[in-house]
This record gives C-alpha cells, structure tokens and sequence, in this order.
C-alpha cells in the first residue's frame, strides 16, 4: 500500500508528525516496533513522573507535622510495587491516548521493525511476515535508548539503565547511580524518598552540569539534606560483582575509593536509534551518530526527513514535537517556521524542580555582554512560604544594553510550571520593564519572576 507519508517511531515526533500530517489530509501511516508513543510515554518522561508524583506524596506524609497535622509515622510505609504498578498503569493510560489519536485522524499502525530499502519505500518485519510499504515521503524519528560507558556495560540486573529502574521487582537497599543529569538527579530523588541508600557520581564539577552553577548548588545541597550522597570530579573506572553486590571503583580528584551497592544506575545519556534502519544502505549522511538534515530536517536523500534524539540538538520530547510540526508543515508548503533553538527550555523534576532557558550568566560573560542580574529567593515569597516549600530562588539574566532576557534559571516548587511564560516572553522580545510592569496574581509563586526583573534594576519590593 502506499500512503504519502511513512513515519517510522511512534514517540513524541513521530506521532505529533502523524496527527499533523492527517491534519493536513495526508495518507499517514506509522510504523512501530514496540509500545505506541516511544521511550517518553512508556519508558521517560510519563512514568518517571508518576514515580516523583509518589515520592512527593511520602514526602508530604512524613513531614505532615510541619503543616499542623498528625499522622502515625510507623504506619507510613510506601508499597514499591504499587507505585511501579501506578507508574506503569499511567504510561499504559498515556500510549492508549495516543493510540486513540491514530484512529480518530485515520492514522494506520503498522506493528513491526522498519528498515529503509529506498528513499520510497519501507521493508516492515511484522511477527507474521515481511512486507513493503511506500511513500512520497519519509520522516525517521527513531528516537534514543541509554547510553552504555565502554567500561560498565550494563547487564539488566545488576548495572541498569533507565528502562529497568522504572521495573524493578523489589525497591533496592542501595544504589549507585552515575551522571546527574536529568535522568540520574530524577531517579535519585525517586529511590532516596522511596528509603533507597543513593550515592550520585558526576564526573563534571557539579551535578546537573548543564544548568547555572548557582541552581547546581542548591540542588546538590537538597540533595545533600535528604541524605544523597553527592561525588563530583569523580569517575567510575570499573564495576566488579562480588556476592551479589557491585563494587564500584571510583576516581576521584585525590584518590580512587571502592563503594559498594545493591544496584548500579547508569544515567550517563542516550544514544541515538540508527543502526539497522537501512542509512547506510542508501547513503544517508551522519555526523557525530546522528542524522544530518538541513534546516527543514531534509537528509542528503530528497524526501527522506529525520527528527528528534537522532538529529544534532536538544534530546527533549518537546523539541522532538516542535520539529514534527515544523517539518510536516514545510512538507505542506507553508511558511518557513524554523525552530529558534536558544529559547528552548529544560526541566528537571525533582524537589525542587529545575527550569531554564537561554543562557546562564558564566556564558553571558564569555559571550562578551554586559549584563544585569535579577535574583529574587522562595524564602521570600508569600506563597512559598505558606506551602513550606521556601527553596530556591529566580534567576533572570538581561542584557544591558537591550534590556533584553538572555536567560532564566529557577530553582524551586513547581517552577517547571513557570518556565513557559518566560519563554514566550523571551519570543516576543519584549523588554525587561514590560516584564517589571506585567501584573503577577498575589499570592503565587510567579510573583518571583517579576521580583528578580526588578532586582535587576534596583526596583524589586519584597527584598
């Protein structure tokens, strides 16, 4: 059968891909090898949320006190193979949303391992036969799976990746876990609240490397208050199992240690899903593991689009969506509406949270600006006050000369909720005192963002 457009990945670009392609009356079909919605719906973003969602829940009953409750701490007592079952029925809950999708655009599902046999047409291994599928047009958003260190493979037992840390039959007594990403630093705030005995090693100076150096301090702090034990500058050279248990070796700025746990974590990345899917069968360009495409995600093979993890960029489910929609849209004809990717935003969901979005203020003054630095703390917020969560701070980063927001990073309750308004209003270009002038609703949270704009230039109120 032929459609007009053949989208190989169900995840956040493929799918957001195929409900815009039908949209627009293409003839969409998606082929999949496993769960509809990829990684993000089934094995990231939705269940390790769910997870957090639980901890959080604990964490509130175990400090119920400090709200003016009661509650008999020795009867609160987490079931860790409920709240895997939860997470697990949430991501289920989500792929079946996406699945109904398909079927109200009149997307076809074609179940099974695609590879590209040319720049036409797909060869798809169903678990009855092989068939063929064409297309006028192509778009691959195979997405990414862990990454693996070349001296700690993982075994799926006793060294893991994410997938498995979202499975476990048993909740560990201790874990290990490398890199602080947004991966590590989540499931180490996860298995920590859950009674888990965490150490996190990062090889960088500070953990979550990408965020500002301030934000990084903070959470490495709270971190350190809810007992995780936090290594950076440090390595791990090699895994050994002995008894059951891993012994970690560790390198660290002075000297190398052994540490031992239960499990060990590797959270050290992703690596894109390239092999086997025919690239180098048809000449498909990549560069440094990933996909080359222009700026309408058009590979070196006309017709053939790839997006997401497996293209130079942001590895986030959001991105991999925009992209989706920019290219179909492209394909349709419409007007350029390329992605600006300095005003993409991050988030890490621990407690605190995490948000961000341009640049930090070490790069603002490696980049040559002179800049104006706004911070305003929880600690004195109304609303942060009254909800206990008093954490953190916001962030904001202007450039001198423009009055233009460079960057923002917060740190603290729910600020992954508040990060999109400073996105749009870094699109809109808008300058610092319409962000100063812009009414905040009291008491809330994001009253802090107008704080920080007015720090910046010596008006703030509240401090």
């Amino acid at each position: 059968m032929k459609y007009d457009i053949l989208i190989l990945g169900s995840g956040p670009g493929g799918y957001v891909a195929a409900i815009r392609a039908a949209q627009l009356n293409y003839k969409v079909a998606v082929i999949e090898k496993a769960e509809i919605g990829g990684i993000c719906l089934n094995w990231g973003c939705i269940p390790t949320k769910s997870l957090l969602k639980s901890a959080q829940v604990l964490n509130y009953l175990k400090h119920a006190e400090n709200y003016g409750i009661t509650i008999d701490n020795s009867n609160i007592t987490p079931d860790f193979h409920k709240i895997i079952n939860r997470s697990r029925d949430v991501a289920a809950g989500m792929s079946k949303g996406v699945q109904y999708l398909f079927k109200k655009n009149n997307i076809e599902v074609i179940k099974g391992r695609g590879k590209l046999i040319d720049k036409n047409t797909i060869k798809v291994e169903t678990t009855d036969e092989t068939i063929k599928v064409t297309a006028n047009k192509i778009i691959i958003a195979t997405g990414a799976r862990s990454k693996e260190l070349p001296n700690i493979k993982q075994d799926g037992k006793k060294i893991i990746g994410y997938k498995e840390a979202l499975s476990l039959k048993k909740l560990p007594e201790s874990m290990i876990i490398i890199g602080s990403g947004a991966i590590g630093s989540e499931f180490a705030q996860v298995y920590n609240s859950l009674g888990t005995k965490i150490t996190l090693i990062e090889f960088m100076p500070t953990i979550i490397p990408n965020e500002d150096q301030e934000v990084a301090k903070t959470l490495a702090r709270a971190f350190k208050k809810s007992k995780i034990k936090v290594m950076t500058n440090s390595s791990v050279e090699k895994i050994d199992i002995i008894d059951n248990k891993c012994i970690v070796t560790v390198k660290t700025k002075k000297t190398e240690e052994k540490h031992e746990a239960e499990i060990v974590l590797s959270a050290v990345g992703i690596t894109p899903n390239i092999e086997n899917i025919g690239l180098e069968e048809l000449g498909i360009e990549i560069k440094n593991q990933k996909i080359k495409v222009n700026k309408y995600y058009e590979t070196n093979i006309k017709g053939i689009y790839a997006i997401g993890d497996i293209i130079s960029g942001p590895a986030l489910a959001h991105v991999a969506s925009a992209e989706a929609i920019s290219c179909i849209e492209k394909i349709a004809g419409f007007a350029d509406n390329k992605i600006d990717y300095q005003n993409i935003p991050s988030c890490i969901y621990t407690s605190p949270e995490v948000a961000s979005v341009g640049i930090n203020q070490q790069k603002a003054i490696e980049q040559g600006y002179d800049i104006k630095v706004g911070k305003f703390p929880f600690t004195a917020s109304g609303k942060a006050s009254a909800a206990g969560a008093r954490d953190g701070f916001v962030k904001l980063i202007f450039d001198a000369k423009t009055n233009t927001l460079l960057g923002a990073h917060l740190i603290g309750d729910n600020v992954t909720e508040m990060i999109a308004g400073l996105v749009s209003f870094r699109k809109s270009g808008m300058k610092a005192h319409d962000l100063i002038k812009t009414i905040h609703p009291h008491p809330t949270m994001s009253e802090a963002i107008m704080e920080a704009a007015a720090a910046a230039y010596d008006e703030v109120i509240h401090l």
